[in-house]
């Protein structure tokens, strides 16, 4: 299998972005893919929730400052986790990074230039992006071969979901033509509530909605992340849910919903 860059895009936080990559890349890995985690969020969650410190310490920062200067980078930048599963990770220098690259030339090329050479080391690249559609999102979208969009119950509006598609499709025509949408992913998700039905109902309408409006498939996957405390609990203790409380409900969604991804490449 050719290697494949997913970004995982919201511009809502709290959506479940980062829970995603960390437990995604790492129900990959447990099957023997070789995964790479990549931070693009200058809040550094996911390279918390994994475990490391972000102060003054070489990541993805440091390789998209080396790429803007043309400069080899020397400092060691990936992270091995456990087998199969590696991260680049990030802090609040990023933030000067989307700052500095308003006056650099092919600005949106950055990240790609970066994961290019290494992209044949892994079977998966997954991007966790900030909460925004600024230029690091951008530049995630052009570095990218496809996008996972993680929503709840609270981020359901047609007009939400058309604003980050209305991004997609101006990148795609404009930058990166092989892009596309993997699926919106549910996540915690309350199926005994009412809001919760209304919830998956919504989000159909919305995939109609885009594709009618922006020509863009986007399906909803069949695996669907439901809430639990624990999911954060595993957070607060550096772990992914499949590592922290193998038998819970969203550990087997996730390794449910890293089946369906493959089945679909």
């Amino acid at each position: 299998m050719q290697s494949k860059i997913i970004a995982i895009v919201n511009q809502k936080g709290g959506v479940g972005k980062t829970t995603t990559a960390l437990n995604l890349g790492y129900a990959l890995s447990q099957i023997g893919k070789k995964v790479l985690l990549i931070d693009f969020d200058p809040q550094g969650s996911l390279t918390v929730a994994l475990g490391y410190k972000t102060d003054n310490k070489p990541g993805i920062q440091t390789l998209m400052t080396d790429a803007i200067e043309e400069r080899e980078t020397e400092e060691k930048c990936i992270l091995e986790i456990k087998k199969n599963l590696n991260l680049i990770p990030a802090n609040l220098q990023l933030a000067g990074i989307e700052m500095t690259l308003v006056n650099v030339m092919c600005k949106e090329q950055i990240l790609k230039s970066v994961i290019e050479p290494i992209r044949r080391d892994f079977d998966y690249i997954l991007i966790d992006c900030s909460p925004s559609l600024g230029t690091l999102t951008i530049n995630a979208l052009t570095a990218c071969d496809s996008i996972i969009i993680p929503v709840t119950p609270e981020f359901l509006s047609a007009k939400g979901l058309g604003d980050l598609t209305s991004t997609i499709k101006k990148t795609k025509k404009r930058i990166n033509p092989r892009i596309k949408v993997e699926g919106i992913l549910i996540t915690m998700l309350n199926e005994r509530t009412n809001l919760s039905k209304e919830m998956l109902r919504a989000v159909n309408e919305s995939a109609v909605y885009i594709k009618d409006k922006f020509d863009l498939d986007m399906k909803i996957f069949n695996n669907k992340i439901p809430a639990s405390v624990r999911a954060g609990e595993a957070i607060k203790n550096r772990k992914s849910i499949i590592e922290y409380d193998p038998k819970n409900k969203v550990s087997k969604a996730y390794q449910c919903f890293a089946k369906e991804l493959i089945a679909n490449d």
